[in-house]
């Protein structure tokens, strides 16, 4: 039972267990992987297919069309973090064939709580964005890459995502569907 007069924020209880939980996964990664780099490909491939099913619910929620240009797709990446992580990043330093940006992270909720040990340096502790975002747009066909330039838990000012076009895919139906 609760103490009468104490009301918890469900927003927040569920944002700082959704935030323990992820480290306790990232955690156990760790200890089942030999080394650092095995922990960051598996984060990203566990991202990308939570990408490939996330981009349905996406486009339900918000109601989003094909996206016109890849400015477009970078606003609609930007609502996506709102909607799912509640934070808002910055859209910013766009190459100047338009074809690669920025996200800045101020705050990032998957790190609250979180300090890396010195032997864990190299691990990309939110490589699973990279993974979401990069399953989520294949399947609304664009392939891209994305990675971490700068990581406020390795002492960075901010978080930087940068995202990369790489090329438009084509509709492909499945070996044996006709």
């Amino acid at each position: 039972m609760s103490r009468p007069g104490t009301r918890l924020d469900a927003k927040k209880v569920n944002s700082e267990l959704f935030t323990l939980t992820y480290g306790a996964l990232v955690s156990q990664l760790m200890r089942d992987y030999e080394n650092v780099e095995d922990v960051n490909k598996q984060l990203e491939r566990m991202g990308y297919n939570i990408g490939v099913r996330l981009i349905e619910d996406f486009l339900a929620k918000t109601g989003s069309g094909r996206c016109y240009d890849f400015r477009d797709t970078a606003e609609k990446i930007q609502t996506g973090f709102r909607l799912y992580l509640g934070v808002t990043p910055t859209i910013t330093n766009w190459s100047s064939a338009g074809d690669e940006f920025s996200l800045q992270f101020e705050s990032n909720p998957l790190t609250e709580f979180v300090e890396l040990p010195d032997h864990c340096l190299g691990l990309k502790y939110c490589n699973i964005l990279t993974g979401v975002l990069r399953g989520a747009l294949e399947m609304v066909q664009m392939d891209v890459t994305s990675l971490f330039v700068q990581d406020m838990l390795k002492g960075d000012s901010c978080t930087e995502l940068r995202i990369k076009f790489i090329k438009r895919l084509e509709d492909a139906i499945p070996a044996g569907e006709d």
